[in-house]
Protein backbone atom coordinates (compact mmCIF):
# COMPACT_ATOMS: atom_id res chain seq x y z
CA UNK A 1 0.00 0.00 0.00
CA UNK A 2 2.78 2.42 0.46
CA UNK A 3 2.95 5.23 -1.53
CA UNK A 4 0.06 3.92 -3.53
CA UNK A 5 -2.54 7.24 -3.93
CA UNK A 6 -1.95 11.13 -5.39
CA UNK A 7 -4.04 13.10 -4.04
CA UNK A 8 -5.09 16.15 -6.65
CA UNK A 9 -6.04 19.27 -4.22
CA UNK A 10 -7.09 22.10 -6.01
CA UNK A 11 -7.27 25.65 -4.71
CA UNK A 12 -8.20 29.40 -5.95
CA UNK A 13 -7.56 32.59 -3.91
CA UNK A 14 -8.23 30.57 -0.64
CA UNK A 15 -4.57 30.73 1.59
CA UNK A 16 -6.54 31.00 4.80
CA UNK A 17 -8.42 26.76 4.07
CA UNK A 18 -5.68 25.69 2.10
CA UNK A 19 -2.82 24.52 4.69
CA UNK A 20 -5.78 22.61 6.56
CA UNK A 21 -6.70 20.49 3.97
CA UNK A 22 -2.45 19.70 2.62
CA UNK A 23 -2.38 18.82 6.31
CA UNK A 24 -5.46 16.69 6.41
CA UNK A 25 -3.71 14.76 3.40
CA UNK A 26 0.10 14.40 4.95
CA UNK A 27 -2.12 13.08 8.05
CA UNK A 28 -2.87 9.96 6.18
CA UNK A 29 0.48 8.36 6.29
CA UNK A 30 2.83 6.78 3.68
CA UNK A 31 0.02 5.56 1.84
CA UNK A 32 0.16 8.59 0.04
CA UNK A 33 2.90 8.86 -2.46
CA UNK A 34 2.18 12.37 -3.34
CA UNK A 35 -0.24 15.83 -2.73
CA UNK A 36 -0.57 17.41 -6.45
CA UNK A 37 -1.70 21.18 -5.15
CA UNK A 38 -3.24 22.84 -8.70
CA UNK A 39 -3.38 26.71 -8.36
CA UNK A 40 -5.70 28.04 -10.93
CA UNK A 41 -3.77 31.14 -10.87
CA UNK A 42 -4.53 32.48 -7.33
CA UNK A 43 -4.16 36.56 -6.78
CA UNK A 44 -3.92 36.17 -2.90
CA UNK A 45 -1.05 34.40 -0.74
CA UNK A 46 -1.32 31.32 -1.86
CA UNK A 47 2.04 30.90 -3.57
CA UNK A 48 3.73 31.99 -0.46
CA UNK A 49 1.81 29.58 1.60
CA UNK A 50 2.71 26.43 -0.59
CA UNK A 51 6.11 27.31 0.19
CA UNK A 52 6.03 26.16 3.47
CA UNK A 53 6.48 22.54 2.51
CA UNK A 54 8.57 20.01 0.77
CA UNK A 55 8.63 19.93 -3.31
CA UNK A 56 8.73 16.19 -2.56
CA UNK A 57 5.75 15.76 -0.75
CA UNK A 58 3.77 18.96 -1.91
CA UNK A 59 3.80 19.18 -6.05
CA UNK A 60 2.77 22.35 -7.06
CA UNK A 61 1.01 22.80 -10.71
CA UNK A 62 0.37 26.72 -11.44
CA UNK A 63 -2.01 27.42 -14.29
CA UNK A 64 -1.64 31.38 -15.41
CA UNK A 65 -4.89 31.71 -16.29
CA UNK A 66 -7.71 31.17 -14.38
CA UNK A 67 -9.90 28.44 -15.50
CA UNK A 68 -13.64 29.69 -14.16
CA UNK A 69 -14.38 26.33 -12.86
CA UNK A 70 -12.77 22.90 -10.72
CA UNK A 71 -12.98 20.89 -13.84
CA UNK A 72 -9.73 21.85 -15.57
CA UNK A 73 -7.79 22.11 -12.85
CA UNK A 74 -8.42 18.61 -11.57
CA UNK A 75 -7.69 17.29 -15.31
CA UNK A 76 -4.53 19.02 -14.90
CA UNK A 77 -3.94 17.50 -11.50
CA UNK A 78 -4.52 13.99 -12.88
CA UNK A 79 -1.89 13.96 -15.38
CA UNK A 80 0.65 15.59 -13.18
CA UNK A 81 -0.01 12.86 -10.63
CA UNK A 82 2.57 9.72 -10.95
CA UNK A 83 0.82 7.49 -8.24
CA UNK A 84 -1.44 4.25 -9.40
CA UNK A 85 -4.34 5.84 -7.62
CA UNK A 86 -6.03 9.24 -7.67
CA UNK A 87 -8.19 11.21 -4.92
CA UNK A 88 -9.60 14.83 -5.60
CA UNK A 89 -9.71 17.10 -2.46
CA UNK A 90 -11.14 20.56 -2.86
CA UNK A 91 -8.89 23.24 -0.81
CA UNK A 92 -11.82 24.70 1.53
CA UNK A 93 -12.44 20.57 2.70
CA UNK A 94 -10.38 18.14 4.50
CA UNK A 95 -9.83 14.32 4.53
CA UNK A 96 -10.75 12.64 7.81
CA UNK A 97 -7.96 10.46 9.59
CA UNK A 98 -7.47 7.18 7.61
CA UNK A 99 -9.48 8.01 5.03
CA UNK A 100 -7.26 7.03 2.32
CA UNK A 101 -6.07 3.57 3.37
CA UNK A 102 -9.80 2.62 3.99
CA UNK A 103 -10.87 3.49 0.46
CA UNK A 104 -7.44 1.83 -1.22
CA UNK A 105 -8.02 -1.30 1.07
CA UNK A 106 -11.60 -1.46 -0.19
CA UNK A 107 -10.92 -1.10 -4.07
CA UNK A 108 -7.59 -3.28 -3.67
CA UNK A 109 -9.02 -6.08 -2.06
CA UNK A 110 -12.37 -6.25 -4.47
CA UNK A 111 -10.13 -5.88 -7.48
CA UNK A 112 -12.38 -2.12 -8.45
CA UNK A 113 -12.08 0.52 -10.43
CA UNK A 114 -12.81 2.88 -7.62
CA UNK A 115 -14.04 2.99 -3.97
CA UNK A 116 -16.27 5.23 -2.59
CA UNK A 117 -17.39 6.48 1.04
CA UNK A 118 -19.56 8.45 2.96
CA UNK A 119 -18.78 11.81 3.16
CA UNK A 120 -20.32 14.97 5.72
CA UNK A 121 -21.17 18.40 5.22
CA UNK A 122 -19.64 20.26 7.94
CA UNK A 123 -21.98 22.94 8.49
CA UNK A 124 -20.10 26.52 9.31
CA UNK A 125 -20.54 28.15 11.27
CA UNK A 126 -22.90 26.31 13.71
CA UNK A 127 -20.69 22.87 13.27
CA UNK A 128 -23.27 20.66 12.33
CA UNK A 129 -22.29 17.54 10.68
CA UNK A 130 -25.00 16.33 7.58
CA UNK A 131 -24.48 13.10 6.39
CA UNK A 132 -24.64 13.70 2.51
CA UNK A 133 -26.82 10.14 0.87
CA UNK A 134 -26.67 8.66 4.25
CA UNK A 135 -29.16 5.65 2.37
CA UNK A 136 -26.15 4.63 0.26
CA UNK A 137 -23.26 4.49 2.75
CA UNK A 138 -25.03 1.91 5.34
CA UNK A 139 -23.23 -1.33 4.45
CA UNK A 140 -20.35 -2.66 2.27
CA UNK A 141 -20.82 -3.76 -0.69
CA UNK A 142 -19.24 -4.81 -4.14
CA UNK A 143 -21.41 -3.72 -7.51
CA UNK A 144 -21.67 -2.22 -11.13
CA UNK A 145 -24.08 0.76 -11.82
CA UNK A 146 -26.59 -2.31 -13.25
CA UNK A 147 -26.40 -4.06 -10.11
CA UNK A 148 -26.98 -0.80 -7.91
CA UNK A 149 -28.71 2.19 -10.05
CA UNK A 150 -29.50 4.20 -6.82
CA UNK A 151 -25.77 5.12 -6.81
CA UNK A 152 -26.40 7.70 -9.52
CA UNK A 153 -27.86 9.63 -6.69
CA UNK A 154 -24.09 10.21 -5.39
CA UNK A 155 -22.92 12.58 -7.67
CA UNK A 156 -19.93 13.82 -5.90
CA UNK A 157 -16.34 13.42 -7.36
CA UNK A 158 -13.86 13.68 -4.05
CA UNK A 159 -15.42 10.98 -1.41
CA UNK A 160 -14.12 8.46 -4.28
CA UNK A 161 -10.28 6.72 -4.76
CA UNK A 162 -10.17 6.22 -8.56
CA UNK A 163 -7.46 3.69 -10.29
CA UNK A 164 -5.82 6.26 -12.31
CA UNK A 165 -5.24 4.01 -15.59
CA UNK A 166 -8.86 3.37 -15.09
CA UNK A 167 -9.82 6.97 -16.05
CA UNK A 168 -6.90 7.41 -18.57
CA UNK A 169 -8.26 4.23 -20.78
CA UNK A 170 -11.79 5.48 -20.54
CA UNK A 171 -10.56 8.91 -21.48
CA UNK A 172 -13.05 9.90 -18.59
CA UNK A 173 -11.89 13.97 -17.87
CA UNK A 174 -13.90 16.90 -16.18
CA UNK A 175 -14.95 19.28 -18.74
CA UNK A 176 -13.24 22.29 -18.63
CA UNK A 177 -14.77 25.97 -18.59
CA UNK A 178 -17.17 27.97 -16.55
CA UNK A 179 -19.68 25.65 -16.85
CA UNK A 180 -20.01 24.30 -12.79
CA UNK A 181 -21.69 20.73 -12.04
CA UNK A 182 -18.71 18.91 -13.42
CA UNK A 183 -18.74 16.41 -10.95
CA UNK A 184 -22.64 15.07 -12.31
CA UNK A 185 -21.05 14.97 -15.36
CA UNK A 186 -17.36 13.18 -14.00
CA UNK A 187 -19.46 10.85 -11.51
CA UNK A 188 -21.58 9.74 -14.34
CA UNK A 189 -19.09 8.59 -16.79
CA UNK A 190 -17.32 6.97 -13.82
CA UNK A 191 -20.35 4.85 -12.82
CA UNK A 192 -21.33 3.80 -16.28
CA UNK A 193 -18.00 2.56 -17.42
CA UNK A 194 -17.18 0.87 -14.08
CA UNK A 195 -16.89 -2.98 -14.18
CA UNK A 196 -17.34 -2.71 -10.60
CA UNK A 197 -16.60 -0.41 -7.63
CA UNK A 198 -16.93 -1.03 -3.96
CA UNK A 199 -18.88 0.91 -1.64
CA UNK A 200 -17.90 1.65 2.06
CA UNK A 201 -19.93 3.17 4.81
CA UNK A 202 -16.86 4.50 6.39
CA UNK A 203 -16.61 8.65 6.72
CA UNK A 204 -14.11 9.85 3.74
CA UNK A 205 -14.56 13.42 3.07
CA UNK A 206 -15.41 16.31 5.09
CA UNK A 207 -17.42 18.63 2.76
CA UNK A 208 -17.36 22.32 4.73
CA UNK A 209 -20.53 24.62 3.75
CA UNK A 210 -19.56 28.09 4.97
CA UNK A 211 -23.12 29.20 3.92
CA UNK A 212 -22.07 32.79 5.02
CA UNK A 213 -19.32 33.15 2.97
CA UNK A 214 -18.20 36.41 1.13
CA UNK A 215 -17.35 33.78 -2.16
CA UNK A 216 -20.16 30.79 -1.37
CA UNK A 217 -19.88 27.21 -3.24
CA UNK A 218 -21.53 26.63 -6.40
CA UNK A 219 -24.12 24.57 -5.04
CA UNK A 220 -24.98 27.44 -2.94
CA UNK A 221 -25.47 30.05 -5.48
CA UNK A 222 -29.12 29.35 -6.25
CA UNK A 223 -30.02 32.82 -6.54
CA UNK A 224 -28.28 33.08 -9.82
CA UNK A 225 -30.20 31.75 -13.18
CA UNK A 226 -26.97 30.20 -14.74
CA UNK A 227 -26.71 27.99 -11.90
CA UNK A 228 -30.05 26.06 -13.00
CA UNK A 229 -29.07 26.89 -16.44
CA UNK A 230 -25.04 24.79 -15.88
CA UNK A 231 -27.22 22.09 -13.69
CA UNK A 232 -29.63 21.04 -16.41
CA UNK A 233 -26.71 20.86 -18.77
CA UNK A 234 -25.07 18.70 -16.69
CA UNK A 235 -28.20 16.82 -16.13
CA UNK A 236 -28.81 16.47 -19.86
CA UNK A 237 -25.12 14.64 -20.12
CA UNK A 238 -26.00 12.61 -17.39
CA UNK A 239 -29.15 11.38 -19.28
CA UNK A 240 -27.49 10.92 -22.58
CA UNK A 241 -24.49 8.69 -20.53
CA UNK A 242 -27.35 6.52 -19.42
CA UNK A 243 -29.18 6.04 -22.36
CA UNK A 244 -26.07 5.13 -24.36
CA UNK A 245 -25.52 2.18 -21.89
CA UNK A 246 -28.93 0.58 -22.99
CA UNK A 247 -30.37 -0.10 -19.73
CA UNK A 248 -33.46 1.75 -19.25
CA UNK A 249 -33.39 1.25 -15.87
CA UNK A 250 -30.85 3.77 -15.17
CA UNK A 251 -32.36 6.24 -17.06
CA UNK A 252 -35.50 5.97 -14.85
CA UNK A 253 -32.92 6.21 -11.75
CA UNK A 254 -31.72 9.66 -13.64
CA UNK A 255 -35.35 11.13 -14.25
CA UNK A 256 -36.41 10.02 -10.87
CA UNK A 257 -33.07 11.55 -9.34
CA UNK A 258 -33.62 14.94 -11.03
CA UNK A 259 -37.04 15.40 -10.18
CA UNK A 260 -36.90 14.07 -6.42
CA UNK A 261 -33.51 15.82 -5.74
CA UNK A 262 -32.93 18.68 -8.20
CA UNK A 263 -36.04 19.97 -9.04
CA UNK A 264 -37.02 20.01 -5.50
CA UNK A 265 -34.47 21.94 -4.14
CA UNK A 266 -34.87 24.53 -6.26
CA UNK A 267 -39.03 24.92 -6.19
CA UNK A 268 -38.41 25.04 -2.89
CA UNK A 269 -37.46 29.04 -3.32
CA UNK A 270 -38.92 29.96 -7.11
CA UNK A 271 -41.92 31.67 -5.72
CA UNK A 272 -39.34 34.21 -4.02
CA UNK A 273 -37.57 35.38 -7.14
CA UNK A 274 -39.09 38.08 -9.40
CA UNK A 275 -40.91 37.32 -12.28
CA UNK A 276 -38.39 37.76 -14.71
CA UNK A 277 -35.95 34.83 -13.06
CA UNK A 278 -39.65 32.86 -12.92
CA UNK A 279 -40.68 32.62 -16.55
CA UNK A 280 -36.92 32.05 -17.64
CA UNK A 281 -36.33 29.43 -15.37
CA UNK A 282 -40.04 27.52 -15.91
CA UNK A 283 -39.03 27.89 -19.67
CA UNK A 284 -35.58 26.35 -19.12
CA UNK A 285 -37.10 23.40 -16.89
CA UNK A 286 -40.30 22.36 -19.37
CA UNK A 287 -37.59 22.10 -22.11
CA UNK A 288 -35.62 19.64 -20.04
CA UNK A 289 -38.42 17.96 -19.06
CA UNK A 290 -39.45 17.14 -22.53
CA UNK A 291 -36.46 15.25 -22.90
CA UNK A 292 -37.89 12.94 -20.09
CA UNK A 293 -39.10 9.52 -21.02
CA UNK A 294 -42.40 8.71 -18.83
CA UNK A 295 -41.25 5.86 -16.63
CA UNK A 296 -39.23 7.95 -14.51
CA UNK A 297 -41.78 10.12 -13.56
CA UNK A 298 -44.31 7.37 -13.13
CA UNK A 299 -41.66 6.47 -10.74
CA UNK A 300 -40.79 9.44 -8.99
CA UNK A 301 -42.40 10.31 -5.09
CA UNK A 302 -46.57 11.26 -5.86
CA UNK A 303 -45.31 15.45 -4.83
CA UNK A 304 -42.73 16.22 -7.39
CA UNK A 305 -44.70 13.62 -10.19
CA UNK A 306 -47.37 16.13 -9.31
CA UNK A 307 -45.29 19.35 -9.47
CA UNK A 308 -43.40 18.24 -12.66
CA UNK A 309 -46.71 17.34 -14.35
CA UNK A 310 -47.99 20.65 -13.65
CA UNK A 311 -44.39 22.38 -14.57
CA UNK A 312 -44.72 20.27 -18.25
CA UNK A 313 -48.33 21.10 -18.29
CA UNK A 314 -48.63 25.20 -18.26
CA UNK A 315 -46.45 27.63 -19.95
CA UNK A 316 -46.05 30.35 -17.41
CA UNK A 317 -45.10 29.94 -13.31
CA UNK A 318 -48.11 29.14 -11.54
CA UNK A 319 -48.80 28.11 -8.06
CA UNK A 320 -45.63 28.67 -7.08
CA UNK A 321 -46.05 28.95 -3.48
CA UNK A 322 -48.12 25.21 -3.44
CA UNK A 323 -45.38 24.08 -5.25
CA UNK A 324 -43.15 24.55 -2.59
CA UNK A 325 -44.50 23.29 -0.46
CA UNK A 326 -44.81 20.04 -2.18
CA UNK A 327 -40.91 19.54 -3.00
CA UNK A 328 -40.31 20.54 1.07
CA UNK A 329 -39.23 17.37 2.99
CA UNK A 330 -41.37 16.40 3.94
CA UNK A 331 -43.78 17.04 1.56
CA UNK A 332 -47.19 19.07 2.26
CA UNK A 333 -50.22 19.81 0.45
CA UNK A 334 -51.89 23.19 1.84
CA UNK A 335 -55.07 23.34 1.84
CA UNK A 336 -57.84 24.71 0.73
CA UNK A 337 -58.49 21.20 -0.91
CA UNK A 338 -61.42 22.55 -4.09
CA UNK A 339 -62.46 20.26 -6.23
CA UNK A 340 -61.21 16.20 -5.58
CA UNK A 341 -58.25 14.56 -5.80
CA UNK A 342 -58.91 13.44 -9.40
CA UNK A 343 -59.45 17.31 -10.53
CA UNK A 344 -57.95 19.39 -7.87
CA UNK A 345 -58.09 23.10 -8.08
CA UNK A 346 -54.58 24.51 -7.59
CA UNK A 347 -55.40 27.79 -8.24
CA UNK A 348 -57.63 30.32 -10.46
CA UNK A 349 -56.42 28.68 -13.86
CA UNK A 350 -56.56 25.78 -16.10
CA UNK A 351 -55.81 22.85 -17.26
CA UNK A 352 -55.31 20.92 -13.73
CA UNK A 353 -53.11 18.25 -12.88
CA UNK A 354 -54.93 15.11 -10.89
CA UNK A 355 -53.04 14.40 -7.72
CA UNK A 356 -52.64 10.56 -9.42
CA UNK A 357 -52.44 7.72 -6.40
CA UNK A 358 -53.20 10.55 -3.74
CA UNK A 359 -56.28 8.35 -2.80
CA UNK A 360 -54.09 5.13 -2.46
CA UNK A 361 -51.27 6.26 -0.57
CA UNK A 362 -50.50 4.92 2.62
CA UNK A 363 -51.14 7.37 5.97
CA UNK A 364 -47.63 7.68 6.38
CA UNK A 365 -46.49 9.06 2.96
CA UNK A 366 -49.53 11.55 2.69
CA UNK A 367 -48.52 14.88 2.52
CA UNK A 368 -50.37 16.34 5.36
CA UNK A 369 -50.16 19.94 6.38
CA UNK A 370 -49.92 21.03 9.99
CA UNK A 371 -50.25 24.70 11.56
CA UNK A 372 -49.91 26.45 15.19
CA UNK A 373 -50.86 28.83 16.94
CA UNK A 374 -48.65 29.91 19.64
CA UNK A 375 -49.67 31.79 22.88
CA UNK A 376 -47.32 32.36 25.92
CA UNK A 377 -48.82 32.55 29.34
CA UNK A 378 -46.69 32.95 32.12
CA UNK A 379 -43.54 29.90 32.35
CA UNK A 380 -45.74 27.85 29.65
CA UNK A 381 -45.88 27.77 25.69
CA UNK A 382 -49.13 26.96 24.37
CA UNK A 383 -49.43 24.97 20.78
CA UNK A 384 -52.62 25.23 18.81
CA UNK A 385 -52.47 22.30 16.07
CA UNK A 386 -54.63 22.50 12.99
CA UNK A 387 -54.36 19.64 11.16
CA UNK A 388 -55.61 19.97 7.80
CA UNK A 389 -57.98 16.83 6.30
CA UNK A 390 -56.73 16.18 2.76
CA UNK A 391 -59.48 15.41 1.28
CA UNK A 392 -60.67 13.66 4.04
CA UNK A 393 -58.13 11.08 3.99
CA UNK A 394 -57.17 11.78 7.71
CA UNK A 395 -60.54 10.86 8.59
CA UNK A 396 -60.80 7.79 6.29
CA UNK A 397 -57.33 6.48 7.74
CA UNK A 398 -58.08 6.70 10.91
CA UNK A 399 -55.59 9.17 12.73
CA UNK A 400 -55.41 7.65 16.72
CA UNK A 401 -53.24 10.05 18.52
CA UNK A 402 -50.19 13.18 17.83
CA UNK A 403 -47.20 13.80 19.87
CA UNK A 404 -45.49 17.17 19.18
CA UNK A 405 -41.48 16.60 18.79
CA UNK A 406 -39.12 19.09 19.75
CA UNK A 407 -35.42 18.86 17.47
CA UNK A 408 -32.12 20.77 18.78
CA UNK A 409 -30.79 22.10 15.33
CA UNK A 410 -27.33 21.75 16.23
CA UNK A 411 -27.13 18.30 18.69
CA UNK A 412 -30.21 16.71 17.38
CA UNK A 413 -31.58 15.70 20.68
CA UNK A 414 -35.14 15.22 20.85
CA UNK A 415 -38.46 15.90 22.83
CA UNK A 416 -41.47 14.67 22.76
CA UNK A 417 -44.71 15.73 24.72
CA UNK A 418 -48.26 14.16 23.57
CA UNK A 419 -51.26 16.43 22.05
CA UNK A 420 -55.14 16.68 23.50
CA UNK A 421 -56.17 16.02 20.12
CA UNK A 422 -60.39 15.74 18.51
CA UNK A 423 -59.68 13.09 16.11
CA UNK A 424 -63.20 14.12 14.26
CA UNK A 425 -62.42 16.63 11.71
CA UNK A 426 -64.70 20.07 12.44
CA UNK A 427 -64.30 21.84 9.13
CA UNK A 428 -61.65 20.42 7.06
CA UNK A 429 -59.23 20.05 10.30
CA UNK A 430 -58.28 17.75 13.12
CA UNK A 431 -57.52 20.16 16.21
CA UNK A 432 -54.94 19.69 18.68
CA UNK A 433 -53.57 21.08 21.98
CA UNK A 434 -49.98 20.83 23.98
CA UNK A 435 -48.49 23.16 26.49
CA UNK A 436 -44.69 23.26 26.88
CA UNK A 437 -43.37 24.19 30.38
CA UNK A 438 -40.53 26.82 29.78
CA UNK A 439 -37.75 23.60 31.46
CA UNK A 440 -38.60 21.62 28.47
CA UNK A 441 -37.14 24.24 25.82
CA UNK A 442 -33.99 24.01 27.87
CA UNK A 443 -31.11 22.94 25.59
CA UNK A 444 -28.17 21.08 26.37
CA UNK A 445 -26.10 24.44 26.05
CA UNK A 446 -26.78 28.03 26.62
CA UNK A 447 -28.57 28.77 23.83
CA UNK A 448 -30.67 25.98 21.37
CA UNK A 449 -32.93 26.32 18.76
CA UNK A 450 -35.78 23.68 18.65
CA UNK A 451 -37.26 22.98 15.22
CA UNK A 452 -40.94 21.63 16.21
CA UNK A 453 -42.10 18.53 13.92
CA UNK A 454 -45.49 16.52 14.98
CA UNK A 455 -46.13 12.81 14.41
CA UNK A 456 -49.35 11.64 13.51
CA UNK A 457 -50.33 8.33 14.40
CA UNK A 458 -52.58 6.09 12.60
CA UNK A 459 -55.09 3.07 13.29
CA UNK A 460 -52.93 0.47 11.06
CA UNK A 461 -50.01 0.98 13.46
CA UNK A 462 -48.00 3.33 10.31
CA UNK A 463 -46.88 7.63 11.60
CA UNK A 464 -46.09 10.56 9.90
CA UNK A 465 -44.00 13.17 10.99
CA UNK A 466 -44.57 16.68 9.49
CA UNK A 467 -43.08 20.18 10.19
CA UNK A 468 -45.07 22.12 11.63
CA UNK A 469 -46.20 25.23 10.24
CA UNK A 470 -46.54 28.84 12.05
CA UNK A 471 -49.94 30.11 12.26
CA UNK A 472 -51.71 33.00 14.32
CA UNK A 473 -51.27 33.68 18.20
CA UNK A 474 -49.73 36.34 20.04
CA UNK A 475 -46.54 34.09 20.84
CA UNK A 476 -44.27 34.74 18.26
CA UNK A 477 -41.80 37.47 19.28
CA UNK A 478 -38.82 37.20 22.77
CA UNK A 479 -40.74 36.32 25.98
CA UNK A 480 -39.04 36.66 29.13
CA UNK A 481 -39.86 32.78 31.23
CA UNK A 482 -39.24 32.39 34.91
CA UNK A 483 -36.97 28.92 35.59
CA UNK A 484 -36.35 27.44 39.11
CA UNK A 485 -32.76 26.44 37.91
CA UNK A 486 -31.83 29.60 36.40
CA UNK A 487 -33.82 32.29 37.28
CA UNK A 488 -35.39 32.85 33.84
CA UNK A 489 -35.19 32.14 30.11
CA UNK A 490 -35.21 33.96 27.28
CA UNK A 491 -37.52 32.26 24.38
CA UNK A 492 -38.29 33.13 21.19
CA UNK A 493 -41.22 31.39 18.96
CA UNK A 494 -40.34 32.33 15.74
CA UNK A 495 -41.31 32.00 11.49
CA UNK A 496 -39.02 30.14 9.94
CA UNK A 497 -38.49 31.63 5.86
CA UNK A 498 -40.25 28.27 4.88
CA UNK A 499 -43.22 29.56 7.61
CA UNK A 500 -42.19 26.86 9.59
CA UNK A 501 -42.26 27.27 13.26
CA UNK A 502 -39.47 27.33 15.34
CA UNK A 503 -37.90 28.27 19.38
CA UNK A 504 -34.99 29.85 20.40
CA UNK A 505 -33.85 29.40 23.84
CA UNK A 506 -31.29 31.42 25.73
CA UNK A 507 -30.22 30.00 29.04
CA UNK A 508 -30.48 32.02 31.96
CA UNK A 509 -29.16 35.54 32.27
CA UNK A 510 -25.59 34.46 30.66
CA UNK A 511 -27.65 33.84 27.60
CA UNK A 512 -30.13 36.70 27.60
CA UNK A 513 -26.81 39.10 28.02
CA UNK A 514 -25.41 37.61 25.01
CA UNK A 515 -28.29 38.12 22.61
CA UNK A 516 -28.74 41.33 23.61
CA UNK A 517 -25.03 42.03 23.16
CA UNK A 518 -25.25 39.98 19.46
CA UNK A 519 -28.10 42.08 18.57
CA UNK A 520 -26.05 45.42 19.53
CA UNK A 521 -23.03 44.18 17.29
CA UNK A 522 -25.50 43.51 14.12
CA UNK A 523 -27.08 47.07 14.57
CA UNK A 524 -23.98 48.62 14.67
CA UNK A 525 -22.64 46.40 11.81
CA UNK A 526 -21.42 48.04 8.67
CA UNK A 527 -24.76 49.15 6.20
CA UNK A 528 -27.19 48.39 9.38
CA UNK A 529 -28.95 51.43 10.47
CA UNK A 530 -28.73 52.18 14.85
Amino acid sequence: MKDAVSVVVITYNDAVHLPAAIESVLAQGDVVHEVVVVDDASTDDTPQVLGRWPRDRVRVVRRTVNSGGCGAPRNDGTAFARAPWVLYLDSDDVLPPGAVHKLLAAAEDADADFAVGACVRHELPENRDVPWQRELFTNRGVYSLATRPEMLWDTLSVNKLYRRSFLTSNKIQFPDGNEHYEDFVFTADVYAAATRFAVIPDHVYTWNVRRRSAAPSISLRRDQLKNWQDRLKAHQHVLETMRSTGETRLVDTAERKFLEHDLALYLRDLHAKDAEYQQEWWDATRAHLDTFGYRGAETAKAPMRWASSLISLRRQPTALPRLAELAAEPARLTPPYAGTPNRPLWDDEEPSVPLTGLSTQSPDQLPIHIEAAVTMSGPRLALVLRIADLYGLLSRSRVIGADVILRDRHDRAERRRPVQLETVAREGFLHGKVTLEGSALRGLEVFATWDIWARISFADGTYREVRVRAGGGSGLGRHLVPDLRRAMLLVQPYRTASHSLGVRVADGPRGAAAVATARIKRRKAPGKKV
